[in-house]
């Protein structure tokens, strides 16, 4: 769906130095989004009256509230692209296509691990959201490079939301010094015994939701599989078109025969099932 998005909000996000963003735009796409999805944003220098740069920016989205008619979408200033929508004001009006791309899944039951790294935080919101309206168990484990950024990244909505939290940074200045993939093994281990692992699996009924760096995403990957817990991962690829015409976001996957084959993050994914992706060749 192609449409005009209006900003109704646009606002940094805590330490500027941080760079982070969070823009509210009304428009049609909140009746539809779901958790896990994109949208692709034209950021055209308007002031400079030309196509550059010509490339939309895909950005998850973050908030979806249709009651409103309204998504959020957080991101980070890194280049030119997202220099130039930071400039975008209330009442502007932007060219938007979404929502794009596959979502993650919600369980029917059970509990639900959302597993972040840095800004991979970002599209994890809105499935939390999702599940606990359908009152599902939710577990929080993120990870960042220091307290400055995980205040910034949204940690006080988070705590609002009143989830088992479980949090990590570089330098230890908040949660556990460390890697997040060191508490979600901690926990883990301690709901599960090996030698009745099936057992577990069908009292507990555990799934996970994943995003953030690619490293963090397989580690995590190869560690539930283990206690054969599944995994979900949102994967990001740089984009052209944004709907499968490029090929500019092809990734490796296994088929059900375990045989490598190519998909588009834009269109097949961002989410797919971790044990699926060919992590060497996309790490």
């Amino acid at each position: 769906m192609l449409t005009m998005g209006q900003v109704v909000e646009h606002e940094p996000m805590g330490n500027e130095d941080q760079k982070l963003r969070r823009l509210v735009l009304k428009g049609p796409i909140a009746q539809s989004a779901r958790p896990g999805q994109f949208v692709a944003i034209q950021v055209q220098d308007s002031a400079r009256a030309s196509l550059d740069p010509l490339l939309r920016r895909p950005i998850s989205i973050a908030e979806i509230s249709p009651e409103r008619d309204e998504i959020a979408l957080l991101y980070r200033i890194k280049g030119r692209g997202t220099e130039i929508l930071a400039q975008a004001r209330c009442g502007d009006k932007l060219s938007v296509m979404g929502p794009l791309g596959n979502g993650f899944s919600l369980p029917k039951e059970g509990e639900l691990w959302l597993i972040a790294g840095g800004i991979g935080i970002f599209p994890l919101y809105a499935l939390a959201q999702s599940a606990l309206v359908q009152e599902l168990k939710v577990r929080l484990f993120w990870g960042g490079e220091n307290q400055s950024f995980l205040e910034s990244a949204g940690l006080l909505r988070w705590q609002n939301m009143e989830l088992p939290m479980y949090l990590s940074t570089v330098d230890g200045s908040l949660g556990v010094k460390g890697l997040v993939i060191e508490q979600v093994r901690e926990e883990l281990l301690m709901l599960f015994d090996r030698s009745q692992l099936e057992d577990d699996m069908r009292k507990k009924k555990i799934n996970v939701a994943a995003c953030g760096p690619k490293r963090m995403m397989k580690a995590v990957t190869e560690l539930c599989g283990g206690f054969q817990v599944p995994v979900e991962v949102s994967l990001e690829e740089r984009m052209g078109c944004a709907v499968g015409a490029c090929l500019g976001c092809v990734c490796t996957l296994l088929n059900k025969a375990g045989r490598p084959i190519h998909k588009k993050v834009c269109v097949d994914g961002p989410v797919f099932r971790g044990e699926e992706v060919v992590w060497d060749e996309t790490c």
